[in-house]
């Protein structure tokens, strides 16, 4: 088995643009967000089964984000059914990545790492950061997500502080170089961990 390393953060922290860091570096990332796209698609198998009971969230054959966002604003505990029907059709994807990759070190990009308990099948954890102030700033400059969406989607995450003291990186990803930097450090931890082993 690879090393696992969980890369997590709340919204608007820079995780993404930190996985492509590691993306780049030539360490395969398995990405929770990308596998949700492509479940809720056309002939996705997440679709069929949130149209069941949420059909007027369909559209196109595929699941609408931008529909559901709204119905589970209205009524949170939609989210509820979404974890309990799609979070286990999510993580049996992730165990198909793991299973068929051969490469040392492997990144699992995982929003709600720790809220979902995945961070229990990870060797070492890294948590992207920035101030609160710069996440909300950058979180709502997308102009995708009202105040109220945002705030309700903080409220369900894992507070940052919490997050990063259960981290074994932290990144701060105030500009790209020391994001950059740190990414190459903590690859070159775990490649001298794996060497000393």
């Amino acid at each position: 088995m690879p090393y696992i390393l969980g890369l997590t953060g709340s919204i608007g922290m820079g995780k993404s643009t930190t996985a492509q860091m590691f993306a780049a570096q030539g360490v395969p990332v398995w990405d929770a967000d990308s596998t949700v796209h492509r479940l809720y698609g056309p002939d996705g198998a997440a679709t069929g089964i949130i149209g069941a009971t949420y059909p007027d969230v369909i559209e196109n054959g595929a699941v609408s984000r931008p529909k559901l966002r709204a119905k589970i604003a209205i009524d949170p505990s939609v989210l509820d059914f979404l974890q309990s029907k799609v979070h286990p059709l999510v993580a049996a994807d992730r165990a198909a990545f793991l299973q068929a990759t051969t490469a040392p070190i492997v990144v699992l990009d995982i929003p709600l790492l720790f809220e979902t308990g995945a961070d229990a099948q990870c060797d070492g954890i890294v948590v992207v950061s920035a101030p609160a102030e710069v996440q909300r700033a950058r979180v709502l400059s997308r102009g995708s997500m009202t105040e109220a969406e945002f705030n309700l989607i903080l409220s369900r995450q894992m507070h940052d502080d919490e997050k990063r003291a259960r981290a074994t990186w932290v990144i701060e990803t105030l500009d790209l170089d020391s994001a950059q930097a740190a990414v190459r450090h903590v690859l070159a931890d775990i490649s001298k961990g794996l060497a000393d082993a």
